[in-house]
């Protein structure tokens, strides 16, 4: 898969983390994937960065329960910031709060995504987000700022 395509993935939880990586991977999905542990990690990579938007990931994947900042609040940040707005991202939590989904709709989440317990499944799940926010889906290209 289109390797010079960056993925983002926002989860405090390292097995979560470790996992989401085994199941991509094992998908070949060969994607470098930068990862932040925080909430304020993800908002420093993204806005702190120095270079031109070529830079900044192509996915985003983003846990909502999350230290420092949480994650509903860097979804936010993402979607009012020229440079980041058109960005997709991807809700990957263990919530089932409905309120969740409606405020990760409402602040302009792509998608929503409860983590699958079973290992297959969140393999299953991985890949699907992976084919289809990297392969299958057209993202502008170049500059947002337009």
């Amino acid at each position: 898969m289109a390797i010079n395509k960056t993925i983002l993935l926002v989860e405090d939880n390292s097995d979560d983390e470790l996992l989401t990586i085994r199941a991509l991977k094992k998908n070949n999905i060969t994607n470098k994937i930068d990862v932040a542990r925080d909430g304020q990690e993800a908002v420093d990579y993204l806005f702190e960065r120095k270079g031109n938007d070529s830079e900044l990931p192509a996915l985003i994947i983003l846990d909502l329960k999350l230290p420092k900042i949480d994650g509903l609040e860097v979804l936010k940040r993402i979607r009012e910031n020229q440079k980041t707005r058109f960005i997709p991202v991807v809700i990957l939590t263990s919530s089932n709060e409905e309120e969740d989904i409606l405020a990760s709709y409402g602040l302009g989440a792509n998608s929503f995504i409860r983590k699958p317990v079973d290992f297959l499944k969140f393999v299953e799940v991985a890949s699907n987000i992976g084919i289809y926010w990297l392969m299958l889906n057209e993202a502008p290209q170049k500059s947002f700022n337009k």
